[in-house]
């Protein structure tokens, strides 16, 4: 069964072009189920690139999903419609009061690196978000910076500056090959990788009960499981379609911004050249088994979530 999203979100043309399964609210009702409910707590600037690119992983599987885009309270969007922002996105102070519970969330990245975590305008906001997903959540995902500022408030992990931006497709090892998230994963894979920023692996390992699954000898580790939390954090980027990195490294030649060729992205390192997409199925992988995971260790009862254990298979 497909994801539900309403029919005059961007998404919902730009999946079903592509030929994701996109269910229409009245067909959606009509399904004697009880659909997985899946967040996303968009801090990106394109929000709607975003939010496609998130739909397009979470609609690939045979669950029905409802998607809800949530954003911070008192932060406005500069770059993205105010129409767009009011017709599909509720607050989070909305959400904290209406007692919603969700059985996944994503939280995005954000373009605030340089910034220290408690700088950040919405860092307090932010930080209630967290201590939310407690007891309203049933599993995490958090997204680049949004996964580094989950680890850092959690376990106190720290962000360190890099000499210079991790900026290409790297390739990283399956370092955990039973782990339900990595089922069916190669023993290797290339992921899209843009940050100044890394979380350094001794860091990590210190931590009991955190645990590294993918990592990489040249940007380091990518994505972390934080079993006490029922949270994923991953510092690279899967969901990115096959020009984003394209169009970042346009954006920064045209303003004058000193970069480098992004690595091993596009054909011979030559910019020139259409970039191919070697990601593709690892993030449909990842996506999707995430999405088992939540069905097979959901309560099936959404209030019970944060109340009864949440895993059924224990």
């Amino acid at each position: 069964m497909p994801i539900k999203i309403p029919t005059n979100l961007p998404a919902h043309s730009v999946l079903k072009r592509e030929g994701v399964m996109v269910m229409d609210p009245g067909h959606a009702d009509r399904q004697d189920i009880r659909p997985l409910r899946i967040g996303l707590l968009n801090l990106m600037p394109k929000k709607i690139q975003t939010e496609t690119q998130f739909a397009r992983l979470i609609g690939a599987t045979p669950l029905q999903i409802e998607f809800d885009l949530i954003r911070m309270t008192e932060h406005h969007s500069k770059t993205t419609a105010a129409d767009h922002m009011e017709s599909f996105y509720r607050p989070f102070a909305e959400v904290a009061a209406s007692g919603d519970k969700y059985d996944g969330l994503i939280i995005t990245g954000a373009p605030i690196e340089h910034l220290e975590f408690d700088a950040v305008t919405y860092w307090d906001e932010l930080r209630r978000v967290f201590d939310w997903t407690q007891s309203h959540v049933h599993s995490t995902f958090g997204v680049c910076w949004g996964g580094m500022a989950m680890i850092n408030y959690f376990h106190g992990v720290k962000k360190h500056m890099l000499p210079a931006k991790a900026f290409g497709c790297f390739r990283h090892r399956n370092m955990v090959p039973a782990s339900p998230y990595l089922r069916g994963f190669s023993d290797d894979c290339v992921i899209p990788v843009s940050r100044w920023t890394e979380m350094r692996r001794d860091e990590i390992e210190a931590v009991p009960g955190l645990s590294i699954l993918l990592d990489s000898d040249e940007v380091g580790p990518c994505m972390v499981e934080d079993t006490g939390h029922r949270a994923l954090y991953i510092f690279n980027h899967f969901e990115y379609d096959s020009d984003t990195l394209k169009q970042e490294y346009d954006r920064d030649v045209e303003s004058g911004t000193l970069i480098n060729v992004p690595c091993n992205y596009y054909p011979d390192d030559d910019p020139t050249r259409a970039p191919s997409n070697r990601w593709r199925s690892h993030a449909h992988l990842l996506y999707g088994n995430w999405i088992s995971e939540i069905y097979e260790t959901t309560p099936y009862d959404i209030t019970r979530i944060g109340v009864e254990s949440t895993d059924l298979r224990a």
